[in-house]
């Protein structure tokens, strides 16, 4: 990487970034949950923020969307916490399927085992692992979490969940095979609703760049000062997030932006550099692999005005 750049460049990076893509029309909201395909398409924000809490934002960052998939990053982070890292690679794993993110194929080959956090059926067993006595405790224990990395309180956006609950068979029948293979440590249709909720939470896309630059700064929250997860455990998340944060995308991220990220089908991006800033990105509409496409735009821009990819040299 380059010399670190400095606030002044990344603040104008980011206004243009987000100029250039606004008016990009390309892609379609996730239409199999029925209240995001209502999310206004030509939503967009744009925020880069540092560990010491600097900020650079454009756009619309400050109203809410679902965090979908973002959430598995931070319910890995309190598996890990709670459990450490052996337990969670020998019962979930921690490497990419090969399939996509909702395969029963991939469960099936692999003996029942998820393979990795980030697929679905991984998430659901993460958190079926989170130690609580009740459905309850083990939600309460994953929003502490998220709403840590987020410094506030973060809400569940109702309508989300009472549409995701409607429609997510698909996760119940992973929860169950999960269960028959005894990969799952909790009730198939508590982790499943848990899972649900979840992904359900309501950020915005100022409280994503503040979730991912509490990665940057080794787990420390640089606007409430706290620390949201162990130092020893950022690694292992940016590891998981750099082989498995786009779905069935994420080796064409890694060649073309080379940054760990993690992506959710309710438009939101988030990508890390460790000890230097975080990127968010929202916007509705996605690729066929469920990546917003103005958010992997946007960002891949910026790590290349800025010279963020971790594996450019500097000569590069």
């Amino acid at each position: 990487m380059d010399s670190a750049p400095t606030l002044d460049a990344i603040r104008t990076a980011t206004i243009e970034a987000h100029r250039a893509f606004q008016d990009l029309r390309e892609g379609q909201n996730a239409s199999y949950i029925p209240v995001l395909a209502r999310v206004k398409p030509e939503r967009f924000g744009l925020v880069v923020m540092t560990p010491d809490g600097q900020l650079a934002e454009a756009g619309d960052t400050r109203s809410e969307f679902a965090v979908e998939s973002i959430s598995k990053v931070f319910t890995l982070a309190r598996v890990l916490d709670e459990l450490g890292a052996r337990t969670l690679r020998q019962k979930v794993g921690d490497n990419p399927t090969g399939e996509s993110f909702s395969s029963v194929h991939a469960l099936v080959v692999h003996d029942g085992r998820p393979l990795n956090p980030f697929v679905n059926a991984g998430a659901i067993a993460t958190v079926s692992l989170v130690p609580a006595a009740s459905a309850a405790e083990r939600w309460e224990k994953i929003h502490a979490t998220m709403s840590a990395f987020a410094g506030r309180p973060l809400p569940v956006m109702e309508e989300v969940y009472r549409s995701e609950a409607a429609t997510n068979q698909h996760n119940r029948a992973l929860a169950w095979l999960l269960d028959s293979a005894h990969t799952l440590y909790s009730d198939p249709m508590e982790a499943t609703d848990v899972y649900t909720r979840q992904c359900s939470v309501g950020i915005t896309t100022h409280d994503l760049a503040v979730m991912g630059a509490t990665l940057a700064a080794g787990g420390i929250n640089p606007l409430t000062r706290q620390r949201a997860v162990k130092a020893a455990h950022v690694p292992r998340i940016l590891a998981e997030m750099t082989m498995n944060g786009l779905y069935d995308n994420t080796g064409t991220w890694q060649y073309e932006v080379g940054l760990p990220a993690k992506s959710g089908v309710g438009g939101g991006l988030l990508a890390v550099v460790p000890g230097r800033l975080a990127i968010a990105a929202f916007s509705p509409p996605l690729d066929r692999f469920g990546n917003s496409v103005r958010a992997q735009h946007a960002i891949r821009r910026l790590s290349d005005e800025l010279g963020l990819n971790l594996f450019a040299t500097a000569s590069h």
